[in-house]
């Protein structure tokens, strides 16, 4: 009696064994959660404070969510995003924006076909290509974590179904330029695959760095599946909600899907969405002037080790990848910070990239004077480890 291949052939997750190092040892600072350090606008409190009462707010309700919050999202996606939705298009509201990639490459895919995606990966998109049976074909970035167009039309084949961009980026932080964005989903449109385009963290750019939607481009809608999140700008990631836009062509499929695994988003999660859009983006806007500084404070600390330690200048989301120029594996770096330094991050590893050793920090989860203490730590612990 054994799990099924399938599932032996998923990365085991490293962020559960991080975590078990931190809590054997007390009084570590953890520079490795991919969350942000506040919670939802009040407004999202104000949307639940009378439900509940009746009955019938605890039955299933419309598959692809609120009515209410429908109407909401069609006006941020416009408003923000430059996204128009048509009748040829579709917008489903998931349990969070993994659970709308796993729809998306259901819907779209067969077992051995072909999925791209960009290395560094988000290792849940890694997870979820596997667990369907098909094939991660990895592109590398270059040593900014930038696109590499060329590289990215040299690896489709006939097996290829999709090309998975993140931007702003996990793990890197890299925010993807425009135009190579639109050339992806140009290349994608003229050989007929589906761009999935994931923009979880959208609202977190810094310095010249914007953001830019792949499904706002023209003749985009019938090849294009925008996945978002309210988890990363709205302080909800334990409150599951996320959406997805797609082709109406894939409706079905995608109804069937979200039928079968989840049959509705929770009503009072999506409640509290309902009250985050009322906030709006302006909510989050102090929160991310504070991680830009945050940010900046955390790249000049760590270019006090000088080639010991090489991070390109991320602009987006709330990460840094650094690469360090040892042999070392980057979990056991990892495990000796935690045991000798008490400061924790994530190997990358996680994200596919084998040596040299790459770190990934995380500086959205803690108040600034936390992550200042956890970086003086990790700037001690790496001088020490590579001499």
């Amino acid at each position: 009696m054994n799990e099924s291949r399938r599932v032996q052939a998923i990365q085991s997750p490293v962020i559960p064994d991080v975590a078990a190092l931190i809590r054997a040892n007390p009084g570590t600072i953890s520079l490795g959660q991919g969350v942000v350090h506040y919670g939802p606008p009040p407004q999202s409190f104000a949307a639940i404070a009378g439900f509940g009462g009746q009955p019938a707010e605890h039955h299933y309700r419309a598959a692809g969510g609120l009515p209410e919050l429908q109407e909401k999202l069609r006006q941020k996606l416009e408003r923000d995003n430059g996204i128009r939705l048509g009748d040829d298009q579709v917008l489903m509201v998931t349990a969070g924006s993994n659970m709308g990639f796993c729809h998306a490459l259901m819907a779209i895919a067969d077992p051995g076909d072909e999925v791209v995606l960009m290395s560094p990966f988000y290792f849940n998109h890694e997870m979820a290509v596997v667990m369907a049976s098909c094939q991660p074909v990895l592109v590398s970035t270059d040593e900014r974590y930038q696109l590499r167009l060329e590289a990215i039309e040299a690896a489709l084949t006939p097996r290829t179904r999709a090309v998975v961009t993140i931007s702003p980026n996990n793990p890197s932080g890299a925010v993807y330029a425009p135009e190579d964005l639109r050339a992806v989903n140009e290349l994608c449109r003229r050989r007929g695959i589906y761009h999935l385009a994931d923009e979880a963290y959208e609202y977190f750019t810094y310095g010249e760095a914007r953001h830019f939607s792949p499904g706002s481009l023209p003749e985009s809608a019938g090849h294009t599946i925008s996945l978002f999140s309210f988890s990363k700008a709205y302080g909800m990631a334990n409150w599951r909600v996320g959406y997805l836009v797609a082709p109406r062509h894939l409706l079905r499929a995608l109804e069937k899907i979200q039928d079968t695994v989840l049959i509705c988003p929770p009503v009072i999660s999506q409640l509290a969405a309902v009250g985050a859009l009322e906030a709006g983006p302006q909510y989050c806007r102090p929160f991310t002037a504070t991680l830009a500084s945050v940010r900046q404070a955390c790249l000049e600390r760590l270019a006090e080790l000088g080639e010991r330690c090489q991070v390109p200048r991320a602009e987006g989301a709330f990460y840094l990848l650094a690469r360090l120029p040892t042999e070392m594996p980057a979990m056991q770096v990892v495990e000796r910070l935690i045991r000798e330094h008490r400061v924790a991050v994530i190997p990358g590893t996680a994200f596919g990239l084998q040596a040299p050793c790459h770190l990934r920090i995380a500086y959205g989860a803690l108040q600034p004077d936390t992550v200042a203490q956890g970086m003086d730590r990790l700037v001690k612990g790496l001088r020490q480890l590579l001499g």
